[in-house]
């Protein structure tokens, strides 16, 4: 993932900074505790596409 791009990347929903976790490929927001996932190096910015971090997962 390119560092520029995650630096002007953020959440669709709530337009909040976003972490790049490299070894699940996913794009992490915190506040709305969704993953949004990367393929083959492209962000998949869609909420419907985004999986529902459980409560028990650390962010």
């Amino acid at each position: 993932m390119d560092a520029k791009l995650l630096e002007i990347l953020v959440c669709p929903l709530c337009k909040g900074p976003l972490l790049y976790k490299k070894e699940a490929r996913e794009l992490i927001c915190k506040p709305c505790r969704l993953a949004y996932p990367v393929r083959d190096d492209i962000p998949v910015m869609l909420e419907d596409e985004a999986r529902k971090l459980p409560p028990e997962e650390e962010v």
